[in-house]
């Protein structure tokens, strides 16, 4: 049975804000993150991420039950699509995150593959002169990657901005398939993707040479990276805007500093610390520049769409999302309780 919190978006939006949900979907993140960094001595990155999608992906399907199938099978081909990017894009951001921080600092590889969340904000942006904001993150990462020192680590950076590459698919399509087919659902199918894309770089490693206390200890990363996490952030990002989004999320590269000195006693230098401020300001004041007004759909006419159910345009998780979602359609509402991939197919008569 899925929880509440869960299942039903508008208890949960009552009870638990969306930003508070951000934030324990970060400090949960970094710490899973922090503890991946000391599972490398046994296994390569890519192993690790592979055993910790394999399990998010397991534990997702489990908890998703028959209703997941249901789902599956109700589901439209640009719905599945759309699942199949996600899943490529998670397990490319885990990836790259995991060979990052195995080659330089947490705080480090999360500065720079938040990028990718400030290109999302920043492509809203309708005056030239916020770009200023591109400059100081830009600046923010010369800060904290300090090119002039001869243990520079190229490699380590690269995989990081690949990271920040596959952030930005992330977060677009995060909200779409969160709408489509609910948290657990759309999570379940997405990890399930991600661990059939990551298995041949890990799974070789794993199988010739089985370790149980690794496999038992990727478990538990992987219940609090990516599963609890990428659950939190699927469930907010159906009721804020990319915009709040982005602004909480300006927090992440501070939060990994803090996680990354109490978990494995990574300290910064100073350089370093005025780099993170910037990068931290730089998202903060893109995600508060996109200001511009979304057309908006009268009250009287609530709208039914594949992904949401019945709503009001300005509800959350009803069609202000940040990203306008497509095939909006009028039919007649279903009951309360039932999702638009809950029901059954008509048969023709």
């Amino acid at each position: 049975m899925i929880p509440s919190f869960l299942s039903s978006p508008r208890r949960a939006r009552i009870r638990v804000p969306a930003p508070l949900m951000l934030l324990v979907a970060m400090f949960t993140l970094h710490t899973g993150s922090a503890l991946a960094v000391t599972a490398f001595a046994h296994a390569s990155p890519a192993t690790v991420t592979w055993l910790r999608l394999t399990w998010a992906a397991l534990l997702l399907l489990a908890l998703g039950g028959p209703s997941l199938w249901r789902a599956v099978r109700a589901a439209t081909p640009r719905e599945l699509g759309a699942v199949v990017i996600l899943g490529t894009a998670s397990a490319g951001m885990m990836l790259f995150y995991s060979e990052a921080t195995a080659r330089i600092e947490l705080g480090t590889a999360t500065s720079i593959e938040f990028l990718g969340t400030l290109v999302v904000a920043v492509a809203a942006m309708r005056r030239r002169r916020e770009l200023v904001w591109i400059v100081a993150a830009v600046v923010g990462v010369v800060c904290l990657t300090r090119p002039w020192q001869s243990e520079l680590d190229l490699a380590g950076i690269g995989f990081a901005l690949a990271g920040a590459v596959c952030v930005v698919g992330y977060i677009v399509l995060t909200q779409r398939v969160g709408a489509g087919f609910g948290a657990v659902h759309g999570l379940a199918l997405a990890m399930t993707v991600g661990a059939l894309v990551t298995a041949p770089l890990g799974a070789p490693a794993a199988i010739a040479e089985p370790n149980l206390e690794l496999i038992v200890f990727t478990l538990l990363i992987a219940l609090l990276f990516p599963m609890v996490p990428f659950l939190l952030e699927m469930i907010a990002l159906q009721r804020m805007s990319r915009t709040g989004y982005s602004t909480f999320s300006s927090l992440e590269p501070a939060v990994a500093l803090v996680m990354g000195m109490i978990v494995i006693g990574q300290a910064p230098v100073t350089v370093q610390l005025v780099g993170m401020a910037l990068v931290v300001v730089a998202g903060i004041g893109a995600a508060r520049g996109d200001r511009s007004p979304r057309p908006a759909v009268p009250r009287s006419e609530p709208v039914r769409t594949r992904r949401h159910g019945t709503a009001p345009a300005n509800a959350p998780g009803g069609g202000h999302t940040g990203a306008p979602l497509p095939e909006i359609v009028r039919f007649p509402s279903a009951p309360a309780d039932e999702g638009p991939h809950d029901r059954e197919p008509e048969r023709a008569a």
